[in-house]
């Protein structure tokens, strides 16, 4: 049973960084490739940026330039640097496997971009 628990969110100035956490547990981490998705109220959940686990990575073209994804397999955690951080990045922020989703999401964590 895969567990996945996001951290790291908050309420930032525009211009500011944050950085995200996921812990996920099970013994499958290592061989999937991961993703961070987030979803506003109103809008739809969308893929913001995946690495797989060689070490490739994509970004949605909104976070290119701004948002940097990394993992570590030994703990089983992924990572989402944002930097220059702007109010349309206000979300609820998810991890989850890419491109095929576990069917159990964690409880997110929220972040606000606002001064």
């Amino acid at each position: 049973q895969v567990q996945l628990v996001e951290s790291g969110g908050g309420l930032v100035q525009p211009g500011g960084s944050l950085r995200l956490s996921c812990a996920a547990s099970g013994n499958i981490f290592s061989i999937n490739a991961m993703g961070w998705y987030r979803q506003a109220p109103g809008k739809q959940r969308e893929l913001v940026a995946a690495a797989t686990s060689r070490g490739s990575t994509n970004y949605a073209d909104s976070v290119k330039g701004r948002f940097t994804i990394s993992r570590d397999n030994a703990k089983n955690t992924v990572y989402l640097q944002m930097n220059s951080l702007k109010p349309e990045d206000t979300a609820v922020y998810y991890c989850n496997f890419y491109p095929r989703e576990y069917g159990v999401w964690g409880q997110g964590t929220q972040v606000t971009v606002s001064s």
